[in-house]
């Protein structure tokens, strides 16, 4: 009876030692963390793509109306010269001419951001080296279309749109 009653006052107090043992809780490194960061720069990501891509739609359909009215303005340019145009055909091809360098000026400026927000996103800065120069083009565009070389222009906004195509082409992989 003394043994089980020793066993038993053992038992008593080392149960409890072995409880306060365990009163440290030991937490587990949950991959919620490394996940929300995966997600973020996926969506980081997607939108960057997504941002060109809404670039690259918006510089192709606006060359594929350049080409028209390019051969417009330069159609109207030689009547001009040679004094066939009446005042209002001027006017009309001024402000053509107003809204196609308008046109050169928007793009310029959108990858202008475009590119400011690459360079300051840390889940971007991957991409921005493809995409650094995009806006140094459209300005050179601009510059042309300035000029009323809009077929020069044009052709150098085509480079922009490769430049951006590879930067979509990096992004993917």
């Amino acid at each position: 009876m003394k043994r089980i009653a020793i066993a038993l006052l053992v038992a008593i107090l080392i149960a409890p030692t072995a409880a306060l043992g365990q009163t440290r809780r030991r937490s587990s490194r949950s991959t919620t963390p490394s996940q929300s960061s995966a997600q973020k720069v996926a969506a980081a990501r997607t939108a960057g793509a997504t941002k060109v891509a809404e670039q690259i739609k918006l510089m192709t359909k606006f060359i594929y109306l350049l080409g028209g009215v390019a051969s417009g303005l330069a159609s109207v340019d030689e009547a001009i010269k040679k004094n066939e145009a009446s005042q209002s055909v001027i006017q009309a091809n001024q402000q053509s001419k107003a809204v196609v360098r308008k046109g050169f000026q928007d793009f310029r400026e959108g990858l202008d951001r475009l590119e400011t927000e690459f360079r300051s996103q840390p889940e971007l800065q991957p991409y921005y080296i493809k995409l650094a120069g995009s806006a140094a083009g459209a300005a050179k565009a601009e510059e042309l279309a300035a000029a009323s070389q809009y077929d020069a222009a044009g052709r150098t906004l085509l480079t922009v749109i490769n430049r951006l195509a590879d930067v979509l082409v990096v992004m993917r992989q």
